[in-house]
């Protein structure tokens, strides 16, 4: 049985909602703080490495591809991961743990650096911590395949919100797992924005790791998480 099978849990839809608002600080403090680069949202850092290839001023080249290979790389590591751990419970609990820790990490990185991390070796090796991380998340969460909640890329979400209203002949299927997708994202993105625009990126990468092994440790203990009991 797969996600598409049955409607999800209330318990995976609000992990799943609360992982799309850790995006949005992930991509506030990435964005802001580490050269105009994502971590989360890869079509968008495509676009960005397009504006650096152009020679487009503040975007970076090596920022990029450190981003996307990162990415590619956690996404490999998890494929293969989910070869030997056939259970989706395992396999969404133990992404959550290595992104919380890998963000852990970061926030490390990030305090013993004076100063912000928009530069040096320890930009590189934030962005490449953070980017695996997502990789590692994204192909879990593609394994889900819970219809519009990827937890990162809000081009579908908006576009069925769109398509399917009333407004357009349709009934409006989803709307509330739509709508509190793209406003757990938008909240993410304000709270991260505003947590390293006062206070540097250690604390926001820190608020990252704690509420996603929180939300991991809870949702391993929670009912919700029985109904991924099944192999894929």
């Amino acid at each position: 049985m797969t996600a598409n099978d049955h409607d999800p849990s209330i318990g995976l839809l609000g992990t799943l909602t609360l992982l799309t608002a850790v995006s949005g600080i992930v991509d506030a403090v990435s964005y802001l703080g580490l050269g105009h680069v994502f971590t989360a949202n890869m079509t968008g850092n495509i676009v960005v490495l397009g504006f650096a290839l152009a020679r487009a001023p503040g975007f970076s080249v090596a920022a990029s591809l450190t981003s996307i290979v990162s990415f590619l790389m956690g996404a490999l590591a998890a494929g293969r991961l989910g070869l030997r751990m056939r259970a989706r419970r395992r396999q969404l609990v133990s992404a959550m743990v290595i992104e919380g820790a890998l963000a852990g990490v970061a926030a490390i990185v990030s305090a013993h650096v004076s100063g912000r991390i928009g530069s040096g070796a320890a930009r590189f090796a934030v962005i490449a911590l953070l980017a695996f991380a997502m990789g590692i998340r994204n192909s879990t969460i593609r394994r889900l395949a819970v219809p519009d909640v990827t937890t990162t890329v809000l081009t579908g979400t908006l576009t069925g919100l769109a398509a399917d209203s009333s407004l357009a002949g349709g009934h409006n299927p989803r709307f509330g797992r739509r709508a509190s997708a793209v406003m757990a994202m938008l909240a993410g993105a304000i709270v991260g924005a505003l947590l390293f625009l006062h206070l540097g990126a250690t604390w926001p990468l820190a608020v990252v790791s704690v509420g996603v092994l929180v939300t991991a440790t809870a949702f391993a203990l929670s009912a919700a998480s029985r109904e991924l009991d099944d192999p894929l």
